[in-house]
């Protein structure tokens, strides 16, 4: 009761601060490109409900922008969305495995149990978990965003990446909105039908769903054991670190961050929307194309809302809107800003030895962001140990 308590006097505080101003508006689109790919896959994998998925994933942007007043983005679980879309498994088991991993994050909340974790590993581990996720994130952006419309691609591409190098930083042209334009203008001149749009626009609400416990047992099996360490690393610990760096003087707890995180993915699974989490690639995102405040991630969300009420019939033409060449080139710089943040460890040999091989494991074995949080930790532990004794 008492976090809910500071989550709406939390919301309060920072409703004032909120901008919604062009800057705000481009950062808005910061996270588009690790987002919507995923989104869509799944709906098409596992024939999810699009409406339901799309209201209840702009639903939840607000509530997080509200409530901390940052751009403090939602995200679709990725561990998650590439199982469901390598596996096509059903939306039950989907639904199943989001409650799991709320009542999971509600317990290691309640407990302190995530305090403790976020006290034992060490600033270096978090840092090559970033790096390495930046470096998933450039190698999906290049291979699958980029090149997925040949040589038109590769034009649209190379343009949105000159906009971006000219008006990156700039708050009064900010970047993102003149590239998703770019983008737009090439969907309706060569791949969207904007009659069936049109004809398409109706009213949806998304749909009720009652999870049953094999499914949630199934899901957590299946999906909720995989994803939970990369959570930990990446959706609250490298959040936490990244919002201390960007925002210092707006101090984030490790709890508050997990809290949030639970919260949303014990309200999805009842109106059949997908598994959410928090993310520093997100807010990087947001940042880096110009968002301050919550206004970026209530934008963002909006957007969702309005295409998931308005126009989630329309689905199959909707989803070429944003071409996957421009949502490359975004996710792209979203990356790069998630990999320089090693920089201020690099004085630090062991500690930069360490996040690189961190970064390494996450970003090129299969569960490496396990495996990076462990060893990393144990590694950084025991170089510490080292240095200690050779100083006695």
């Amino acid at each position: 009761m008492k976090h809910i308590e500071n989550m709406i006097a939390s919301a309060k505080l920072h409703l004032g601060a909120i901008k919604f101003d062009r800057n705000e508006l481009s950062g808005a689109f910061g996270d588009i490109g690790t987002d919507f790919p995923l989104i869509v896959g799944m709906i098409l994998a596992s024939g999810l409900d699009v409406a339901s998925v799309l209201i209840m994933f702009g639903a939840m942007q607000l509530l997080t922008g509200f409530i901390y007043g940052l751009p403090m983005p939602v995200q679709p679980l990725k561990v998650v969305a590439v199982l469901v879309i390598a596996q096509k498994l059903s939306g039950n088991i989907i639904y199943g495995a989001g409650l799991a991993i709320g009542i999971t994050m509600l317990l290691l909340t309640v407990t302190g149990l995530v305090d403790w974790l976020a006290r034992v590993i060490p600033k270096s581990v978090i840092r090559g978990i970033q790096f390495g996720l930046g470096l998933k994130l450039a190698s999906i952006a290049l291979k699958n965003y980029v090149m997925a419309d040949g040589v038109p691609g590769y034009w649209l591409a190379a343009i949105g990446f000159v906009l971006i190098i000219f008006l990156i930083g700039n708050r009064k042209y900010p970047p993102a909105i003149f590239v998703i334009i770019l983008g737009v203008v090439y969907a309706f001149l060569f791949k969207l039908d904007a009659a069936a749009i049109v004809q398409s626009a109706g009213f949806s609400l998304p749909q009720f769903h009652m999870p049953t416990l094999p499914d949630i047992l199934t899901g957590f099996v299946v999906l909720a054991i995989p994803q939970i360490p990369l959570s930990l690393g990446n959706s609250i610990f490298a959040t936490k670190q990244l919002t201390q760096d960007l925002f210092p003087e707006r101090p984030v707890t490790v709890r508050k961050i997990s809290f949030t995180y639970a919260v949303i993915n014990l309200i999805n699974p009842f109106l059949s929307g997908i598994p959410t989490c928090h993310g520093s690639g997100g807010m990087a995102g947001h940042y880096t194309f110009g968002g301050r405040t919550g206004g970026s991630v209530i934008i963002y969300g909006t957007l969702y809302l309005l295409l998931g009420f308005f126009f989630s019939t329309g689905f199959e033409n909707i989803v070429t809107i944003f071409p996957l060449p421009v949502l490359g080139v975004i996710l792209l710089f979203e990356s790069l800003t998630l990999m320089m943040l090693v920089r201020d460890i690099s004085v630090s040999k062991a500690d930069f030895s360490i996040a690189l091989l961190v970064a390494l494991m996450a970003g090129f074995l299969q569960y490496g962001f396990v495996i990076g949080l462990i060893v990393g930790t144990l590694l950084a532990y025991l170089v510490k140990k080292r240095i200690t004794g050779l100083a006695e």
